[in-house]
C-alpha cells in the first residue's frame, strides 16, 4: 500500500530534496529567473525540454509531467504569476505560484552550473482564494465516485464535529488502517506489556511501499523503529512485523473497538488476495469468521506466495472488498486516542506531516496518516493550534471505475487544515 510519502512522489514530482534553509539566503538572479520561467512551463506554454536539466526529464517524462499541471489546472485554473519567492540557498526556493482560483506551493532547485536547468520540482500544496468550509464542502460532494469527510474539536469528551459530510459512511482506507497498529502498540506500551525499545525480528517481505523488504531476512529492529517506519514512509513491511508481533487478535479488538473492518489484514494478505481470484471471490463472499478462517487455512499459501507487484496495473482492484474500512469519525476517534498517548506516540505520528510546510508552520503539532491504491485515498491528520486547542481532519475519496485525482484531493485536505489554523 502507498502511503503519503509516496503519494506526494506520485503527485507532486519530488526529483531532488531541496535541503536545509539557509538562514538568510539570498536567491541568485538566475534562480529568479527560472522561478518567473515556471509559470508558462506550468500552464503548458513553456519549452519543456531546455527547462528542465537531463536528470529530471529522465525520471518525470513530459508526458507525466503534462498530466501533473492539467490536474493543476483543472483545479485551480491558469497559472498566472510568482506571488512570493522565499530562497533556502542561492540555488533553491520556495514559490507560491498564483493561479486564476488559487494557489499552488511550490519548490524549486536549478542548477548552479549555466544554463542553470531545473533539477528539482516539488508541488507541496495548493489552496483556494477567499476560502470557507462552506466552499470545502461543496468540492467534496462534488467529486465524481465516493467520499467522505469530518473535521472535528478534540477535547475531553467525544470528537464534536465542526464540519461533516457522509462522516458516518465506512470507506476503504489503503494504508490509514496502519493507525490501528499503532493504537494497539500505544496500548501495550502504556499497560507495561510491552516497551518502545524492545527488539523483534524483520518477518516475511511485503511489497513496497517501504524499504525493509530489502532487508537481510531477519535483521533485529525495534518497535518504535518498526513503528516509525510504518507511519512516516508507510513501510509495509514493518506493518507486517508490527502486527503479528503484537497479535492479530490483539489489533482486531482495538480496530472493532474503533469503529473499523475485521479482521485486520497484513499488507502481504492483501496483495496475495487481491492476486489471487478466487480468494478475492471467497473473502468478497465471507462473514467475519469465514474471512479469518481463510486467512488460517490459507496462511502457508499467503506466506511463500510471490507477490506480484503489477497487482493493480494502475487501475482499482477489488476495492470494495479486499481493503480495511472505516469511516471519517471513526477514524477521527482514533486520531484522538493517540494524541492523549505517550510522547513517542505523537512524534512517531510527528515525523511526516503530510502537508504543505506553509499550512504545517501554522500549527504548534501535525500528525499525521495517509494511505491509498489506485482509486482509493485517504488523508488522516491531528493537529494542535498555536493557542493549544486540538482538532482531527480526516477524509476518503474512492472510486470503482477509475483513478482519482490526488493533486485535487490532498488541496482539499490542505485547505481545511489551513481555515483550522485560521479559527
Amino acid at each position: 500500500m502507498r502511503g503519503l510519502a509516496l503519494w506526494l512522489v506520485a503527485l507532486a514530482v519530488a526529483l531532488l530534496p531541496v535541503g536545509a534553509v539557509a538562514q538568510g539566503a539570498v536567491a541568485d538572479p538566475a534562480l529568479r529567473a527560472r522561478a518567473d520561467a515556471l509559470v508558462a512551463i506550468l500552464d503548458g506554454r513553456g519549452a519543456y525540454d531546455t527547462y528542465f536539466a537531463a536528470s529530471f526529464r529522465e525520471k518525470v517524462p513530459k508526458a507525466q509531467f503534462s498530466a501533473i499541471t492539467a490536474k493543476l489546472k483543472t483545479t485551480l485554473g491558469v497559472p498566472q504569476k510568482i506571488e512570493s519567492l522565499t530562497a533556502t540557498s542561492a540555488w533553491s526556493a520556495d514559490l507560491v505560484v498564483g493561479y486564476a482560483r488559487g494557489t499552488a506551493s511550490v519548490r524549486l532547485v536549478i542548477d548552479p552550473a549555466a544554463p542553470h536547468a531545473a533539477t528539482g520540482l516539488l508541488i507541496t500544496g495548493t489552496g483556494a482564494r477567499d476560502d470557507s468550509l462552506a466552499k470545502v464542502e461543496a468540492e467534496f460532494r462534488a467529486l465524481p465516485g465516493a467520499s467522505g469527510f469530518g473535521l472535528y474539536a478534540l477535547g475531553e469528551g467525544k470528537p464534536e464535529p465542526i464540519l461533516e459530510y457522509r462522516a458516518d459512511v465506512a470507506a476503504p482506507l489503503g494504508s490509514a488502517f496502519k493507525l490501528w497498529v499503532l493504537a494497539e502498540l500505544a496500548r501495550q506500551v502504556a499497560s507495561g506489556e510491552r516497551r518502545w525499545e524492545d527488539v523483534v525480528n524483520v518477518g516475511a517481505p511485503s511489497l513496497p511501499s517501504g524499504v525493509l523488504q530489502t532487508w537481510p531476512a531477519g535483521s533485529p529492529v525495534t518497535v518504535q523503529t518498526l513503528a516509525t517506519m510504518m507511519i512516516s514512509i508507510s513501510d509495509n513491511t514493518a506493518t507486517d512485523t508490527l502486527l503479528t508481533t503484537l497479535g492479530r487478535a490483539k489489533v482486531d479488538a482495538i480496530a472493532a473497538a474503533a469503529g473499523g473492518s475485521v479482521p485486520v489484514m497484513t499488507t502481504r494478505e492483501m496483495f496475495a488476495l487481491k492476486g489471487d481470484a478466487a480468494l478475492t471471490k471467497t473473502w468478497a463472499a465471507g462473514s467475519v469468521d469465514e474471512r479469518r478462517a481463510l486467512l488460517v487455512d490459507n496462511a502457508v499459501k499467503i506466506l511463500t506466495a510471490k507477490l506480484d507487484p503489477t497487482v493493480f496495473a494502475g487501475k482499482p482492484v477489488a476495492i470494495d472488498s479486499v481493503e480495511w474500512f472505516a469511516s471519517p469519525a471513526a477514524m477521527a476517534g482514533v486520531l484522538d486516542r493517540l494524541r492523549r498517548a505517550d510522547a513517542t506516540t505523537r512524534a512517531v505520528l510527528a515525523v511526516n506531516a503530510g502537508i504543505d510546510p506553509a499550512i504545517a508552520k501554522r500549527f504548534g503539532y501535525v500528525g499525521f496518516k495517509g494511505g491509498g491504491e489506485p482509486g482509493v485515498l485517504a488523508l488522516n491528520y491531528v493537529v494542535q493550534a498555536k493557542d493549544g486547542r486540538w482538532y482531527a481532519a480526516t477524509g476518503n475519496w474512492h472510486r470503482a471505475d477509475d483513478g482519482v485525482n490526488e493533486v485535487r484531493f490532498a488541496g482539499l485536505m490542505g485547505r481545511a487544515l489551513a481555515l483550522l489554523a485560521a479559527r
